[in-house]
């Protein structure tokens, strides 16, 4: 199963980047906060190497420091139109998370808990 990673990251201000493997690359968007029941924005910030799967650390070019918030395995529940489904297999949140395209490069991202 595909990787996913959400990173703590404290650069320009802090943020944490929510990433699903895919083709290769991370595909990846900053979220405002952490991941949470209530829609928040995200922003597709472009594609990221996989070695931030497993990195925690400083980030080149004096970009501050990046901390695993969670990660896990992933599988789609739906990639139609400007939706993408997936379900988290964290070890920290475990359940669904819903990206939907907005405008260009602005999305929303709705998190859902399971037991």
């Amino acid at each position: 199963m595909p990787r996913f990673v959400i990173l703590e990251h404290d650069h320009p201000a802090l943020h944490w980047d929510f990433m699903l493997e895919q083709d290769g690359v991370l595909k990846t968007w900053r979220l405002p906060a952490p991941p949470a029941a209530s829609p928040a924005r995200a922003e597709s910030i472009g594609d990221h190497r996989l070695a931030y799967l497993d990195y925690e650390g400083p980030v080149s070019r004096n970009r501050g420091t990046v901390k695993r918030w969670d990660a896990g395995t992933y599988e789609t529940l739906d990639h139609t139109g400007p939706t993408w489904t997936v379900r988290l297999h964290g070890h920290r949140w475990r359940g669904t998370a819903t990206l939907t395209r907005v405008d260009g490069e602005d999305w929303r991202c709705r998190f859902e808990s399971t037991p």
